[in-house]
């Protein structure tokens, strides 16, 4: 692999100066986490964009990464899965272990993992950290999963990540029962790139569950759990108990355990295998939470109260009350790595924290892609995530009529999200995107008559055409009506509608 050239030049940045010298005021030994790598951060500069990469401009390149692409394509889905973490292990021995590397942050939990994870980010990217993060699915490109600083990794350097270790990974099959899987590959590809840039910490999103999940060869130093409902029922467990039980097993010997509010029987299995591990633990609504939330322009304004005290007039660019709650747990996370709340008992910069999550966004999460009429995105997928969805956009938008695109998988609890959109769609269109686990769009139709009535429901197979049906009731009732439409129900049916709608 290859090695990132030092540059020791200083920064020229004013800012980053005024950063530099605010260290002075700090404890030495959290300055020391605080500032970690200020040149590689500098030589890499900051974040563009949204986060969401197009594909590559030059022919040559999108060729290799689509040959990339189906080369991962053509080993086990995501959603095909053998419970064990040896076929990963094994992978990463010959690698040289390079998840040993650098200190993480891992993220278990059903909704808001990526959310969460992408504000932990930018915390530790505001205090010059530099930062890998590995999220799943992605919107659009393959290539979102897999971040630095930050930005998703190039084309180039996906696909010369994945090179560097396929000989390896042919090793690995040869010796398992199984060849390594699509997801095992990715997490193996975004360990080795963290390893190689070199990253001071990484933030890493399981796949599903915690314990047999492919990212749980790391030990992070800081387990994150966001709130825990039932969905993946068939592999997880059909209460949040046994889920619970699953996703405890992220939860490493001598770590801190970031507790999103919980079931109470969830948060018990949490509790006991935080025990068992002497693990420290931080509740929400205990140790920390949302001490006051108002809508704002754009977003929220908060008051948070982290491990170490009172952060307040914090503007979160988000909407809904669920990503308050998310960013007190980032916030949470963040000062429980930095040692605050227990080694210093003292607030974080108030002024870094504010930046940084004034910088944060999370594509597909309530994204408006368009005004006049307007359209929102956002890629709940479960009845948990579809009543956050529901309560956030009558909140932050009180359209006076909203119709709703749903393109869902077959394997989701799909009346229960239905039922938790059927207060606030005047009308449906039901569609579908392009994955073979999409549901088809009559069966589909079929239960969300039974949930709206047939008047209020439309069928429109392709999702273009869906988009065009749904604009088309929005404005029925004028330019200036208030009308809008909410496209839902799949990270995949968020990610083509955001291409469709010109987002690329």
């Amino acid at each position: 692999m290859s090695e990132r050239p030092q540059n020791d030049d200083p920064d020229p940045n004013e800012a980053f100066d005024e950063l530099v010298e605010a260290e002075t005021d700090r404890d030495p030994d959290l300055a020391v986490i605080e500032a970690g790598s200020r040149t590689l951060r500098a030589q890499a500069g900051p974040p563009q964009g949204d986060g969401i990469p197009a594909r590559p401009a030059d022919p040559e390149v999108d060729r290799a990464l689509r040959a990339v692409e189906d080369e991962l394509a053509g080993r086990w889905g995501e959603t095909k899965l053998d419970p064990s973490v040896q076929r990963i292990a094994a992978l990463l021995d010959i690698l040289g272990e390079p998840q040993r590397a650098y200190p993480s942050i891992h993220i278990t939990g059903t909704n808001g993992k990526t959310s969460t994870a992408r504000m932990i980010e930018s915390l530790l990217s505001a205090f010059d950290l530099r930062t890998g993060r590995y999220t799943s699915p992605h919107v659009q490109s393959i290539t979102e999963r897999i971040s630095l600083d930050a930005a998703p990794i190039s084309a180039e350097q996906f696909i010369e990540t994945y090179r560097d270790i396929a000989p390896y990974v042919e090793m690995t099959d040869a010796q398992q029962e199984y060849r390594l899987s699509f997801f095992e590959v990715l997490t193996a590809m975004a360990y080795a790139a963290f390893a190689d840039s070199p990253v001071d910490v990484a933030v890493v999103e399981v796949g599903m569950g915690g314990t047999w999940d492919a990212t749980n060869v790391i030990d992070g130093d800081v387990a994150v759990v966001t709130p825990i409902a039932l969905d993946h029922t068939d592999r997880l467990g059909e209460t949040p108990e046994q889920i619970a039980g699953e996703k405890s097993g992220i939860i490493k010997k001598d770590a801190t355990v970031v507790l999103a509010q919980q079931p109470v029987d969830a948060a018990s299995v949490m509790l006991k295998r935080a025990v068992e591990v002497d693990a420290t633990v931080a509740r929400e609504g205990m140790e920390f939470g949302v001490l006051n939330r108002e809508v704002a322009v754009g977003g929220q304004m908060l008051t948070l109260r982290g491990l170490g005290g009172e952060y307040p007039e914090i503007f979160l660019p988000l909407y809904g009350a669920h990503q308050a709650h998310n960013a007190a747990v980032a916030l949470a996370a963040v000062e429980a790595f930095f040692g605050v709340g227990s080694d210093h008992a003292r607030t974080l910069d108030i002024d870094t924290i504010r930046s940084a999550f004034a910088a944060v966004s999370s594509p597909g999460r309530m994204e408006v892609v368009r005004r006049s009429p307007t359209v929102v995105l956002d890629a709940a997928h479960n009845p948990a995530g579809a009543r956050a969805a529901a309560e956030a956009v009558t909140e932050a938008f009180g359209f006076s009529r909203l119709v709703g695109v749903v393109g869902a998988s077959a394997d989701k609890d799909v009346r229960g999200f239905l039922e938790a959109f059927e207060p606030i769609f005047a009308e449906v269109v039901v569609t579908r995107n392009s994955s073979h686990r999409a549901m088809d769009p009559d069966e589909l139709a079929a239960v969300a008559v039974e949930v709206f009535g047939a008047e209020r429901v439309q069928v429109e197979p392709r999702l273009d055409d869906a988009l065009e049906a749904a604009i088309t009731l929005a404005e029925e009732e004028g330019e200036f009506s208030g009308a809008g439409v909410l496209v839902t129900g799949s990270v995949i049916t968020v990610g083509e509608a955001r291409l469709l709608m010109g987002r690329s």
